[in-house]
């Protein structure tokens, strides 16, 4: 596990971060540092914004129901987005911020939404969907905020990804052999991963999906997943295998 300070409280600001410049905190944000967390004036908070790195900086309070963040010393550089993108079938509300928030904690750098057949919910909020982004980014020392896109048609998304990268399936149909031998045995490439909607993947869909020479399926095992399951249980073989959790020399 990264040295990293989980002590001090963080935040994502929008504002670029410069020494000697003061940054105003959203009513919510002095509500959390100063009533929540009982901060006091001159209290040390880290701050990002997902080009400057992280900054250690100074909480003011310039007046009785403001506050606002000093920046003083960076802490960390600012790192590249993750280059895995993660496509997925919208579900509702509860199960859909925890995938979110997932997903960025397990090193999503893109979060695409994907209109399929079986898909429950037909409209997606996507402020919604960026404040968990950002939530999830704030709790776990991330210093990029996932890229959160429109949703898209599943025939344009398999327009859009052909030639671009590897697409990974989930499909429970798939023989329940090691995803890790199927991935590592993929040409070096950028990738995504598709998780499908909780009624699963048409016949057609899968058939299409097969049928593509940039689209991989693999199994998560015998057992029957949620999506949402699905969706950590992949992005964790995913990482092991071809991501940012395997070894440069393996």
């Amino acid at each position: 596990m990264p040295d990293y300070d989980f002590s001090s409280p963080r935040l994502f600001v929008p504002e670029d971060l410069r020494p000697g410049s003061q940054i105003p905190l959203a009513p919510p944000q002095t509500n959390y540092l100063f009533n929540v967390m009982r901060l006091s004036e001159g209290a040390r908070v880290l701050a990002f914004n997902g080009r400057d790195g992280e900054w250690q900086t100074r909480l003011e309070r310039p007046a009785k129901k403001k506050g606002a963040l000093t920046p003083q010393t960076q802490v960390r550089p600012q790192t590249a987005a993750p280059q895995l993108h993660y496509l997925f079938a919208p579900l509702k509300h509860a199960r859909l911020d925890y995938m979110v928030q997932k997903a960025v904690e397990m090193g999503a750098g893109v979060l695409q939404p994907v209109m399929t057949q079986h898909v429950q919910a037909s409209r997606l909020n996507l402020e919604r969907m960026r404040s968990n982004a950002i939530e999830a980014a704030e709790q776990c020392g991330i210093l990029t905020i996932p890229e959160c896109r429109e949703p898209m048609k599943f025939d344009t998304m398999l327009e859009t990804y052909r030639g671009d990268r590897q697409v990974i399936f989930c499909d429970e149909r798939e023989d329940s052999q090691s995803p890790i031998d199927t991935l590592r045995a993929l040409p070096a490439s950028p990738m995504a991963l598709l998780i499908g909607p909780e009624g699963g993947f048409s016949a057609e869909e899968r058939e299409r999906l097969r049928s593509e020479a940039f689209v991989t399926a693999i199994s998560l095992g015998p057992r029957i997943l949620r999506a949402d399951t699905a969706a950590v249980a992949a992005l964790a073989v995913l990482q092991a295998a071809n991501g940012d959790w395997r070894p440069e020399s393996a």
